[in-house]
Order: structure tokens, then sequence, then C-alpha cells
């Protein structure tokens, strides 16, 4: 039934239509139409943050944790571009995001007025601003409809000041689900099973929408079924349980090692990812010419863009593998496959036993390798815990130790923008106030937001951030060592010594947090850290746990 309204009541009343709990924002002077009525509103949580890149990634997490589709409100232009590094991230993770603010009035000829819509096009699925007050239920309807359909991720929606204040007769209709589970076109699956049934050594590569689909016991059952080895993308998600014998680990293209390893499979069935897209200084095909690719995913453009791809099947992750699983029982060879599971399981067990012989010579260093920390971490966390990942460099050593079977019990922060640790901790607390939620960050990630420090003990969430302090820019020292041997060919890389790298000042993250009313320890022995945790788990605060650790370049 329609209602005379403003436009501002129009806002909060289509958020409580659509399930809103959280705004995540930073206000200015342009939301305050909102704000003023939000003691209305006591179903709607604001949680303020004091730079915009922090309130994305709370929305970002929170939203990836709820499965549903987070509000964030941020201040016109200035506090819109500072968020946009964060959007990034959701647009490239595919997370349903809805994100506002509001601009001057349209009624009035101003000249620094920005185009809203046109600064973060490139980082929104769809992006519009209104000057009407009955434009704001159909538009924002359909906001909340585009975020969370494929290809999921953020959408903005802007709002003149004079449509936040108008007046008009409108009616609230919430959005309703799309319903967008793709079957699978039976020639593809019988190609894919073909190649599959035929191959000496496949492989199989999976990516976050295997999570989001549900379809992680359908990967674990066609791996064992091939006796095939398996990677990760890059990613947000747990897609593939990693205590799994088969699990080899996360696969990235920009270390040579792991192109190499990728030569030694005949055909690559990669599902709910973007294959082979994020190479950074090669262009090239990787994948030769005896090798065939498969590709599975419910987004479509997705399958084929960046590598050639042999049988390309647009379908949603869990329909797709299940119709693998349908027919490839009746063409496999058990004996084939035996052997080839045998070889796995040898190869992963080398490969760990490899890596543990690898950090044992820094084992009882001081500082402490980052593999000794996320040892002790991983002993001392309560399991029920939830981790956040965004340990950036020491991400091998972090996924080696802390074992993960379900969706939720880690999430990644995707790195294309440094930042978002700090937020997406306290996001995924405030989805899951009963579990111990822990945020593993490196210290220049966290001093990026380190504002978001304060939001936790202003609105109570008691989450723990763990820094990976090294006093060093070392991701950057990896990537530029990358660079000059495998592009530059130089025998003697400098990456070590790269210029502005190190940092010489104190880089005391633990005085920071203890100034904005955290519970905060130091730790410098390895000995120390299941105590430190303990501690900080019983304070009942917001927490924040300083690991001094080495940031050497192997």
């Amino acid at each position: 039934m329609s209602e005379k309204m403003t436009g501002k009541k129009a806002v909060l009343e289509t958020l409580l239509a659509e399930g809103v709990e959280y705004i995540f924002g930073n206000p200015g002077t342009s939301e305050g139409p909102l704000v003023d009525m939000l003691d209305d509103y006591p179903e709607l949580k604001y949680i303020m943050s004091l730079q915009e890149s922090v309130a994305v990634g709370m929305a970002e997490a929170y939203a990836r944790s709820k499965k549903t589709t987070a509000f964030v409100s941020l201040h016109v232009d200035s506090g819109l571009a500072n968020g946009i590094a964060l959007m990034l991230d959701a647009l490239n993770t595919g997370t349903p995001m809805v994100v506002t603010s509001a601009n001057y009035d349209a009624r009035k000829i101003n000249e620094t007025k920005t185009d809203l819509a046109e600064l973060v096009k490139p980082v929104t699925k769809w992006a519009v601003e209104l000057n009407l007050p009955d434009q704001i239920p159909s538009v924002m309807r359909r906001a909340f409809n585009e975020a969370n359909s494929h290809p999921k991720g953020p959408v903005y929606v802007g709002f003149t000041a004079n449509a936040l204040e108008g007046i008009a007769e409108m009616n609230i209709v919430p959005s309703t689900k799309i319903h967008s589970d793709v079957l699978p076109n039976p020639e593809g699956i019988s190609k894919a099973v073909e190649l599959l049934s035929q191959a000496k050594n496949p492989v199989l590569m999976v990516g976050d929408r295997v999570s989001d689909d549900v379809a992680v016991e359908e990967a674990i059952e066609v791996a064992e079924l091939l006796g095939m080895a398996v990677f990760q993308s890059r990613g947000a998600e747990v897609s593939f349980p990693t205590s799994h014998p088969q699990y080899y680990g996360i696969h990235s293209l920009r270390a040579q090692k792991s192109r190499d390893l990728l030569k030694e499979f005949d055909v690559v069935l990669s599902v709910g990812m973007d294959a082979f897209d994020e190479l950074f200084y090669w262009g090239d095909v990787i994948l030769s010419d005896t090798q065939k690719l498969i590709h599975i995913d419910p987004i479509p453009g997705r399958v084929g863009r960046s590598e050639p791809t042999d049988v390309g099947i647009i379908s949603n992750c869990k329909t797709g593998l299940r119709a693998l699983l349908t027919e490839l029982p009746q063409k496999i060879d058990e004996k084939l496959v035996s052997a080839r599971k045998t070889q796995v399981l040898k190869d992963v067990k080398s490969s760990r036993s490899i890596y543990e012989s690898s950090v044992g010579a820094k084992w009882d260093s001081i500082p402490m390798s980052p593999a000794r920390m996320m040892f002790e971490l991983a002993k001392a966390i309560p399991e029920d815990s939830i981790i956040i990942d965004d340990s950036l460099s020491n991400r091998a050593a972090m996924r080696y130790y802390f074992p993960a079977s379900q969706r939720d019990d880690l999430r990644g922060v995707r790195g294309q923008s440094i930042g978002g640790g700090i937020g997406a901790t306290m996001g995924a607390k405030c989805a899951f106030p009963d579990r111990p939620v822990f945020g593993i960050i490196g210290d220049g990630s966290a001093m990026m937001t380190v504002q978001g420090l304060w939001t936790a003990v202003n609105d109570d969430i008691p989450c723990i951030f763990v820094i990976c302090n090294n006093g060093m820019y070392r991701i950057l020292k990896v990537n530029f060592n990358i660079y000059q041997k495998e592009i530059l060919h130089e025998l003697e890389p400098s990456g070590e010594n790269l210029l502005y790298s190190n940092f010489d000042a104190p880089f005391n993250l633990a005085t920071i947090a203890e100034g904005m009313g955290l519970y905060s320890e130091r730790v410098s022995d390895p000995n120390e850290i299941t105590h430190a945790v303990n501690r900080a788990l019983h304070s009942g605060k917001p927490s924040l746990l300083d690991i001094v650790i080495d940031g050497e370049i192997q």
C-alpha cells in the first residue's frame, strides 16, 4: 500500500524491508538527513568507522559471512573516493553490497558537484544517482537485486539532497531472490567426461564460487573419484578442505614454481574461478598445446575469458560437478585412478615434508619465523574460531598450519587493495557474535586502516587482531625479487634492500591499540603466544597482539 513519505524515510524503510541489520558507514553533512532519523529505527545498528575503507571492509566480510547483501553509507565524493579501494576488492570477490552516498541539491547549479555514479562505475556492477524522492523505492529494490545476482558485487546508489528531503507517494516493496542455478549443457558435460576419463594426470582447481554454490562436497567427490591433485586459486573462501590428503594448497601463477608444476598435468578442471587471469608480468598462454582446459563457472563471460578453453560450461558449480559425477563412474579406469591417487598422496606428503624441513632451520630463532608464529597460533586459538586471513606475504605459512573444512572457518582478504583485514575482522564478528574471531593481519595492511581499532572499542566488537609485525614492507620486497629474477633475469635480486621498504622508525601497534582502549600485548617469544591468546580471550575486550617476526626473504 502506498504512503506519502520523504525520500530519507523511504531509504530507511527499504532497509527494514530488505532485512538489513547493520549500516556500515562514515557520515558527513550530506548524510545528515538519514542519520537524523536513525533514532526512529532501532532495528538498524549504525557502525561508524573513522575511515571509509574500514566500513567497506566490514561490509564485505559481513555479507560473505551471512550470505546476504551488506549496506554501506558513505559521504559525498570525498568519502566515497576513500571507499573505492575496498569496493574494488568486493567487485573481485563477488560480494553483494549496496553502497550509498548523498550529494548536493540538484536544483542548485553547482560547478563543484561531482558525478558520483561516474566516479564509482569502474568498481561497481551498476551505479546510479537519483534526483527525485519517488525514484528511491524502485531503484533501491533493483540495487539489492543487482548486488545479489550473478555476477554478484557492489552496487552504488547516490541521492541528491532534494531527493532525500522531497515528499512523494511511495510503495516499499523488497527485492526477491533471483533463482540462478543454471543447469549445465549435456553435450559440454559429455565432452568434459571424455577428457577426464582419458586423462593420465588431471588436476582440479577450485575457486570461491565453489563455496558460494555450496559445492565443496561435490568437489571432494570428483577429486576422490578421479584420484587427482587439488589446488585452490587465490580467493576468499574455503572451497576445498585444507586437511584433505589430496589438497596441495593455494596455486599462484605469480610464482615460477607454481607455473612449472602446472606443466605436469594434462587436463585441468577449473571450477568456480577466473581461470589463469592473475598474471602480473606475463601475458602469454599458460597451458601448452598438449594440455586441455575444462572450465565450469556460473557467470557468463568468465568462461574462456583469459585462457584458451577446450570445454567451457556455464553452470552452477554444484549442478555442474553433480552432472560430472553422474557420468564419470562408468568411464573411469579404476586401476589407473588407484595408481594416480597413490602418487598424489605421496606427492602431497613429500611437499609438506619439504616445507617443514625448509622452516625447521629457523624454528627457534628470535625474532621468530612466520612459520613458528602460525604454528603456535594454530595451537592456541580455539577450534570454533573464525580466522580472517590478511597475512599477505606470510599467507603460505598461515594456510599451512590452519585447517579449514567449512566455508566460515577461514576467510581470506584478496589483497588487491591492501587494508581490508581490520574491517573484515570486525565484519565477521558482527556476523558471528557467538564465535571467537581472529584477524591475522600484516603490519602494513593494519596501518592502512589502523583507525578501525577505535571502531572495535566504540561499538564493542570483541574480536582479536593478530599483527604479523616484521617491521618492513615485505610483500613489496617479495614481488620485486620475482620481477628482478623472472623478468629481468638478474642473478642477485635486491628486494631485501629495496628503497623505502624497511621501517627503521618504531613500529609498535600494541602501543597504538592501547591508546585506543584495546587490550594489547607485544609478543616476541613464540612460547608466549598461547598465554597471550588466552589473556586476550579472557579480557572480553577487543584485543590486539603485536607479534614480532622475522621478515627475511628466503
